[in-house]
């Protein structure tokens, strides 16, 4: 068996794992934030109680949860995956400025991982936004 061959096979493997890992890398953010949707819907108290620490009315849970749920449709639906991670960004965009404006560091690790796992599940099951955004080594 030549070289050729062998790095043929590695690079068919790695192309059928690619969009495998996208969806599980999808999975763990989607699933970040239908848990979070869940909170702001049933006004779970110690949500409530870290809404308001940050200084947000209760009363506007359930549509801001409306508006999470909806980007995450658009997110999962293969024809506007690229249209709900753009939605998603600005979602998450909004909590990590929350964040930053009472001053704390942590809390905005997790919509930036969650947007950035976002990216990147799209990133690797989506070909076509592989061969618009390519990654280049230099040789």
């Amino acid at each position: 068996m030549s070289t050729v061959a062998v790095e043929t096979q590695a690079s068919m493997l790695l192309r059928r794992s690619l969009p495998w890992i996208g969806w599980l890398l999808s999975a763990a953010s989607m699933s970040i934030l239908l848990m979070s949707a869940r909170w702001k819907l049933t006004f779970d108290p110690w949500y409530v109680q870290e809404w308001g620490r940050i200084g947000w009315e209760t009363g506007a849970l359930p549509r801001i949860a409306i508006v999470q749920l909806t980007c995450v449709v658009l997110y999962l639906v293969p024809q506007t995956a690229v249209l709900g991670a753009v939605l998603l960004t600005g979602y998450l965009g909004g909590a990590i400025s929350q964040y930053v404006r009472i001053g704390e560091l942590y809390p905005p690790l997790v919509p930036f991982t969650t947007a950035l796992f976002a990216w990147a599940g799209l990133f690797l099951r989506e070909e076509r936004l592989r061969s618009l955004l390519p990654l280049r080594r230099k040789l």
